[in-house]
């Protein structure tokens, strides 16, 4: 899978790390025609399942991404948690409040798809796509001045970009290198591990929870949907060394369950951590910008860490584009972190309460009412009001005859006119007409390529204006 680029290369954007984060924006960046090369210290995509619950906003950018078919068929959905003492099931716990899909959210409940899966199938899109992972790079430095950034690498290779993205986790080199502090806190002082095995004796209707006892915290057995594999997660005592080897694991797991040793049969991927929450203190100095695991680190049990991040690239991705394209200055990019670094910090505090029992995996965790009324780049032009607003979620409807997560589809900006007519538009725009609709009401919604309504309006008076801002070529009359 290793990818050779000339050594001397130039290219539009460096992503740094083919993680889920670093994957997601080189596709965004390759849809838009945009010189992206992503670039990976490994020299294949990351083995273990850790990051599995695809939260349903995430699905829709996965939608919109052109890889919800795989992830779909790929995965599966939660099952319950069987509660297991003394060798013998004793109660069911809910992984998640429920919910129902709905016509706003055709995608309404978490899907598990290991970590390692979800890269590969982003992995195949961004190649179909004719973008690039060059494995093997480890960057070890880089420089940048007013027109790009120089970038070196372990094997004395260089590349030049006119940016960088760090997307290399949480031990980010590119957040280190450039002086980039992250505040936090320990979530948790207990050490957890987290491994991928394949056991017998469990079935795969379950998740398997065996409560804490004695000095030994949790232990919880997942099938994963789509594989033969379980996913292990065990808390130790504050000051205990977790062993990674096959041995370790199954003392582990026979010790707190009904199996014997021998019924763990094998060891795929094993990793220890502390859970932690931090927030780095900026996202952006100068040409380069941090993403992902680089930006914000989450405790696990609320599902975010995955999702906060590939939702950091899908904002990411459109403004870099239509900077790179001339469409808007670069001051756009400072609302990456005008807008992101907010949210990031909810879901941060989100996670914690989850680990701490404060808070259930419910409506928040599902990532649906994420939004930007705030930021500079929304505009609500009508009185104040209940109901969608501009910065909130574009939801999906069907608009005559014509579902909205469809129109949406794509690298465009879309105008959506309900109950009015729609203004000329430039071939920037795709323009869906129709009857008002529910949740939307009437009225004019320019909604941004990333699925949020950017300017709402009863009439079309300042909506080519605020075009104006990205070049979307809607006539001054408007």
């Amino acid at each position: 899978m290793t990818e050779h680029r000339n050594p001397a290369e130039h290219v539009d954007v460096l992503i740094v790390g083919a993680g889920p984060t670093g994957l997601t924006l080189g596709i965004d960046l390759a849809r838009r025609g945009v010189d992206a090369l992503v670039v990976e210290k490994a020299d294949v995509l990351f083995p273990g399942s850790r990051g599995k619950g695809i939260q349903p906003r995430t699905m829709e950018v996965f939608d919109d991404l052109g890889v919800i078919d795989a992830i779909l068929t790929q995965g599966g959905a939660y099952p319950v948690g069987a509660v297991w003492q003394d060798g013998r099931k004793v109660g069911e716990h809910q992984m998640f409040d429920p919910s129902e899909t709905d016509p706003d959210t055709p995608y309404g409940t978490p899907w598990m798809v290991p970590q390692w899966r979800t890269q590969e199938i982003l992995f195949a899109r961004l190649t179909e796509l004719g973008g690039t992972v060059a494995f093997g790079r480890e960057v070890t430095g880089f420089a940048q001045d007013e027109t790009g950034v120089s970038v070196g690498f372990a094997s004395g290779t260089a590349v030049r970009a006119r940016y960088i993205v760090a997307a290399d986790g949480g031990r980010s080199v590119v957040r280190r290198t450039l002086g980039i502090g992250m505040t936090g806190e320990t979530v948790d002082p207990n050490p957890m591990l987290v491994a991928d095995v394949r056991i017998t004796g469990l079935d795969r209707d379950n998740v398997h929870v065996f409560p804490p006892r004695g000095d030994d915290g949790f232990l919880a057995v997942f099938p994963l949907a789509g594989t033969e594999d379980f996913q292990v997660i065990a808390q130790f005592p504050e000051g205990t060394g977790v062993d990674l080897s096959l041995d370790g694991i199954r003392r582990t797991v026979a010790g707190r369950t009904h199996l014997a040793p021998e019924d763990v049969t094998e060891l795929r991927w094993a990793s220890d951590f502390r859970p932690r929450a931090a927030l780095a203190d900026r996202f952006q100095q100068g040409r380069v910008l941090l993403a992902g695991d680089a930006a914000h680190i989450h405790s696990p049990a609320g599902g975010q860490g995955l999702n906060t991040s590939v939702q950091d690239a899908y904002n990411l991705g459109w403004k870099l584009g239509a900077v790179l394209r001339g469409e808007a200055p670069a001051s756009l990019l400072d609302t990456y972190e005008e807008e992101r670094r907010p949210n990031a910090a909810e879901m941060l505090g989100l996670s914690t309460k989850v680990h701490r029992g404060e808070a259930r995996r419910g409506e928040a965790t599902r990532q649906l009412g994420i939004g930007y009324r705030e930021s500079s780049l929304t505009e609500e032009t009508r009185p104040t009001g209940e109901g969608l607003r501009a910065g909130d979620r574009a939801p999906n409807r069907t608009v005559a005859g014509v579902r909205l997560l469809d129109a949406f589809r794509g690298p465009h900006w879309t105008l959506l006119a309900l109950g009015t007519e729609a203004p000329a538009v430039g071939d920037a725009v795709r323009v869906v007409q129709g009857p008002a609709a529910e949740t939307y009401g009437t009225g004019l919604f320019l909604v941004r390529p990333d699925g949020y309504v950017g300017w709402a309006g009863d009439t079309e008076d300042g909506l080519a204006k605020y075009a104006e801002r990205f070049n979307l070529g809607l006539p001054n009359g408007s």
